[in-house]
């Protein structure tokens, strides 16, 4: 099972190997970039709508986002 925080670092990472910043993925997926930092610290999740977009936008499938490997 994928804890929050283990998500977060999740995120991060493939964002920054997408190279996008976190201003981009927010405008992207319709958030705020206070947002995107809350998921990669590992404060909050995207909600579940918007995951398909999330992993589009880094790059990945959804089940991507989930996964262990990095």
């Amino acid at each position: 099972m994928l804890d929050i925080e283990t998500f977060g670092r999740r995120i991060a990472e493939l964002r920054h190997r997408s190279g996008r910043t976190q201003q981009e993925v927010a405008a992207a997926v319709g958030v705020s970039t206070q947002a995107v930092s809350k998921w990669e610290r590992g404060l909050s999740c995207p909600d579940i709508l918007i995951l398909d977009d999330v992993a589009s936008v880094l790059g990945v499938e959804i089940a991507e986002l989930f996964s262990n490997q990095l």
